[in-house]
């Protein structure tokens, strides 16, 4: 399919190049939907203009991510060998996150066997106790009326419930938050500066010791937990990797497992107290919580870019993507294709059609996505129950990352 725009002239599209700059403006990471919108108005798939960009596509449009998303000719990107520098990087390309069949395969198989379906559904009333064991922490810090900030529970309640499962005690779990948003502001469109590499790296070295100190107490002290699991098949040498490739996913699969949730938490509490029915509605029928957290994640994605790599010259919804040619895919976008949603701009839990592309596609489906649709299940179906008054105690801060959309601080009332 061509590209629509011309030029930036009077009555006519902007190219598809300058509105994905505008995405990593300000105004763009706060508010990135209206420049979807643009990129829909073009085309599902939109080349942009060489050199304007380290892409060559971008692609906005349900379907085409979607396929873009299965088909393993497009690579995930830090399979090369990173700058000995860059610690990030390096422990990153590591994991099944980052890694190309067969490789991401042969780690993928090994996390399957231990996040297994009956082991994620014995983990429910754990989760169902945890956040209520949270909302009780909430409400003493709420009492008569104080201000409190939820994205404190929103961090807690994920993190402590991967933290159960791996066997990390919760007295670490505070650790893990500065150090994974250290991670996450050098991951984002424009984060690649010194200083926040600098950070990144340490944060990288002492996460990868930490995890290291896990795999040896274990070796010592075998345990029933994920982590245990993990050692035993590491050194039984049925696992199929190796230590550090063991330490490499741990690293990711903690702090995707928190840093999403709390995403989706946050992003979801703004959009249900913004329509107070929804609220009413969450309360006659808890199983609406189910629906409502797809539903937030198909209007604010947790996730909003992920990038790519043609292998191989492919054809893309009437586009020929050269070989080797970086693509971005923009879940957000794509989760509001009005070709896909009918008024897709609207946050609707009743809506007839939930699919959304937050947790990935096909091969490379987000591993993870049982456990954090789990979490926010229970977090929705308890927290309007135990406080029908809950408002905002103030305007809430968005973070200033455009990969991972949510919230530094949202201060409630509970009213």
């Amino acid at each position: 399919m061509p590209n629509r725009s011309a030029n930036n002239g009077a009555g006519l599209p902007r190219p598809a190049s300058s509105i994905v700059a505008a995405l990593g403006s300000e105004q763009g990471r706060r508010d990135p939907m209206p420049l979807f919108a643009e990129l829909h108005r073009l085309g599902p798939v939109c080349p942009l203009t060489p050199g304007s960009s380290p892409y060559g596509f971008v692609i906005n449009g349900y379907d085409a991510a979607q396929e873009a998303l299965k088909d393993i000719r497009f690579h995930r990107l830090l399979t090369a060998d990173p700058d000995p520098q860059d610690a990030v990087l390096r422990r990153l390309g590591g994991s099944m996150m980052f890694r190309n069949e067969p490789d991401h395969l042969r780690m993928r198989k090994v996390f399957q066997a231990v996040l297994t379906p009956r082991r994620l559904t014995g983990f429910e009333p754990m989760v169902e106790a945890l956040t209520a064991e949270l909302l009780d922490d909430l409400a003493k810090a709420g009492d008569n009326g104080q201000v409190v900030e939820f994205t404190d529970f929103a961090y807690r309640l994920p993190i402590t419930v991967i933290a159960t499962f791996l066997g990390i005690p919760r007295s670490d779990v505070d650790w893990f938050k500065d150090r994974t948003q250290r991670i996450d502001e050098y991951l984002d469109l424009g984060g690649k500066e010194p200083a926040k590499l600098a950070a990144a790296n340490q944060a990288a070295d002492e996460l990868n010791d930490y995890y290291a100190r896990m795999i040896a107490d274990r070796r010592l002290r075998p345990r029933d937990d994920l982590v245990g699991s993990l050692v035993h098949a590491l050194d039984s040498g049925t696992s199929g990797i190796d230590e550090q490739e063991l330490i490499d996913n741990l690293l990711v699969l903690v702090n995707a497992s928190f840093v999403t949730t709390m995403n989706l938490l946050t992003n979801g509490l703004e959009l249900l107290l913004a329509d107070p029915t929804l609220i009413e509605d969450l309360r006659d029928d808890p199983a609406l919580a189910a629906n409502s957290v797809e539903e937030v994640l198909r209007h604010q994605s947790s996730v909003q870019l992920i990038s790519r790599k043609a292998s191989t010259e492919i054809e893309l919804a009437g586009q020929t993507i050269p070989e080797g040619s970086l693509v971005l895919i923009l879940p957000g976008a794509a989760n509001r294709d009005p070709a896909k949603h009918p008024d897709a701009d609207t946050f609707d839990p009743h809506r007839d059609d939930l699919q959304h592309l937050s947790f990935g596609a096909g091969p490379f489906f987000c591993v993870g996505a049982a456990l954090a649709r789990m979490e926010g299940r229970a977090a929705f179906g308890q927290l309007f129950a135990r406080f029908p008054g809950i408002e905002l105690a103030g305007p809430a801060e968005r973070s200033p990352s455009l990969l991972l959309r949510g919230h530094r601080s949202m201060p409630i009332r509970l009213g």
